[in-house]
Order: structure tokens, then sequence, then C-alpha cells
């Protein structure tokens, strides 16, 4: 599902305009995004919860030269679904 499928099924669903859902999707995920920027979780009861993973320094090898890297630590955006959708993934 894209974007511009996410608006239209919003639109339908509550007849507002496709512009006015835009501006909606677009806040929501702007906001997102500038949570998880500041290194802040966001949670959505009965959704899930998009949070940051901390990953440590590690060695690597590059193999096309056959040479040894150091990857920096870093932190990386994930979403974990909440237990409720999972279970209704499932089919439970």
């Amino acid at each position: 599902m894209t974007k511009a499928e996410i608006i239209s099924e919003v639109a339908m669903a509550t007849g507002l305009s496709k512009r006015e859902v835009t501006a909606v999707v677009e806040a929501f995920m702007e906001s997102v995004k500038n949570h998880l920027l500041k290194k802040e979780s966001v949670f959505l009861r009965g959704f899930g919860s998009f949070i940051i993973k901390h990953r440590a320094a590690k060695t690597a090898r590059n193999i096309s030269k056959n040479t040894t890297i150091t990857i920096a630590a870093h932190d990386l955006p994930s979403f974990k679904p909440a237990k409720s959708l999972v279970e209704q993934m499932r089919g439970e």
C-alpha cells in the first residue's frame, strides 16, 4: 500500500477531500519523524510503536577489497507492532 492509496481510503471513509487528508497524513508523518530524530519513541495504542534501536560499533569485511572496516555505532528507527495487531494477523 502506498501513501496515495492510504490517502484515498481515508478520504473515502471520512468524506474529507483528498487535499485535507493529504495534509493530515503529511503532518502525522512529519510529527513521527521529528520525534524519532529527537530519539523519542512514538506509541500508538492498538497499532504499534516506532522505537529507536541502538546498534553498537562493529567490524565487518569488505569482500571485494578483502579489507576489514569498522562500522560506527548508530541509531535506527524500528517499528514494533502491538500485541493486539499481531494476534489479529494470526487470526486469534
